[in-house]
């Protein structure tokens, strides 16, 4: 199917142009969102597009040449005007981190696809499956932070959001047909809820990195001390840790505590041009984590039996009923739902109804059979 743009998106890089861009957008009934973030070329991550479609024209908005885009803000509260996503998850946690938007009344076409049980929810997957577009994801993990940007990159961009609208309208046909318009709707507002954590660049814990074993505390106090150092040393060159130094680099040195340069070259990983760059610094940081107090896991309370043999049983009722839906099974209940309902370990079905509060729709269908489940695994 040939449904190529036929005319060129518009780059917006001025109040004028922004105003013009909120005034042709704000009367439609439905628009697409899309942006690109550098996560992979900055030590702090930041939105460097946000596009927005309507189904005649594609902008596509440089928010780094303005310190206001509460514009864009009005669009996203507008009760009345649908925003269509694909995988909004990541895009309303960026946009909320660095611009504190509010976002109501979204469609997001991947979480439709996925209860609709389609085996590839990816943009690709699906223009492929409905229209036999072949998209090309050659700028996936582009530096969207370059200034200016090539045309080629900026016709890219507009692709994510361009397609959205007819894709849509052929899954909202099929919720309806499935009778799972209403779940889909149900998740589309709970989507909007995402949270926009502060950046935290992929700051892994030395536990983390050491793994879910049982390490030397010493060799975990030296790991901390090496993940500081790479910090540092990534804020100093605006870059993400791993060009710095790999996490598996900091595990290896941890283990091995190099006390000389000659004993740092037989780190596997750490090439001759990391030891030069890095390899004082690196010995500095083993120094320091060899004399540091330990430091200590935190330890969790383990579980009870009962809340562990319900989260079992729901796990097994929610992974059978997926089959049965041909569908993922968090698509019955998602994660955080099972947990809540294995916690409160509902005795009615209105303690269940206050511990689903977020999913009526999913209660409606399941309530039930959730508390029959529950029922079984009573003592």
């Amino acid at each position: 199917m040939d449904i190529a743009p036929c005319k060129p998106a518009v780059w917006v890089n001025t109040s004028q142009g922004l105003a013009e861009a909120f005034q042709a957008l704000e009367s439609e009934p439905c628009i697409a969102v899309d942006t690109e973030s550098n996560s992979l070329f900055s030590y702090q991550e930041k939105v460097c597009l946000i596009q927005i479609s309507s189904p005649e024209t594609d902008y596509v908005i440089d928010p780094f040449e303005f310190t206001d885009l509460s514009l864009l803000g009005r669009l996203f509260q507008n009760p009345g005007q649908e925003k269509i996503f694909h995988a909004s998850e990541y895009d309303l946690i960026c946009l909320k981190r660095d611009y504190h938007f509010t976002f109501v009344n979204i469609f997001d076409t991947m979480i439709a696809a996925r209860i609709l049980g389609a085996p590839q929810v990816g943009l690709g997957s699906l223009l492929q499956k409905y229209f036999e577009i072949n998209l090309d994801k050659k700028y996936q993990r582009a530096n969207w932070g370059l200034r200016p940007l090539p045309p080629e990159m900026l016709d890219y961009a507009r692709l994510d959001t361009y397609y959205l609208f007819k894709l849509r309208d052929i899954l909202e046909t099929e919720l309806t047909a499935h009778g799972l318009l209403d779940l889909a709707l149900e998740d589309f507002a709970n989507a909007c809820k995402a949270v926009g954590h502060a950046n935290s660049n992929g700051h892994d814990t030395c536990w983390k990195l050491a793994g879910s074993g049982h390490p030397d505390p010493r060799q975990v106090t030296i790991l901390k001390e090496l993940c500081a150092y790479r910090d540092e040393q990534a804020k100093k060159a605006d870059l993400p840790h791993f060009k710095i130094l790999s996490n598996d680099m900091l595990v290896e040195v941890s283990l091995h505590r190099p006390t000389t340069l000659d004993e740092l070259g037989l780190v596997p990983h750490l090439s001759e041009k990391l030891i030069k760059r890095h390899g004082v610094g690196l010995l500095k940081a083993v120094a320091r984590g060899e004399n540091a107090p330990l430091v200590t896991r935190a330890k969790n309370p383990r579980p009870d039996d009962a809340f562990l043999a319900r989260i079992e049983c729901l796990k097994e009722w929610r992974k059978n009923t997926g089959k049965k839906l041909e569908v993922e099974s968090d698509v019955v209940l998602p994660r955080d739902m099972l947990e809540q309902i294995a916690a409160v370990n509902p005795a009615t079905k209105q303690e269940l109804k206050l511990a689903m509060g977020n999913s009526p729709i999913r209660y409606k269908k399941f309530g039930t059979l959730i508390m029959k489940e529950l029922k079984k695994t009573e003592i």
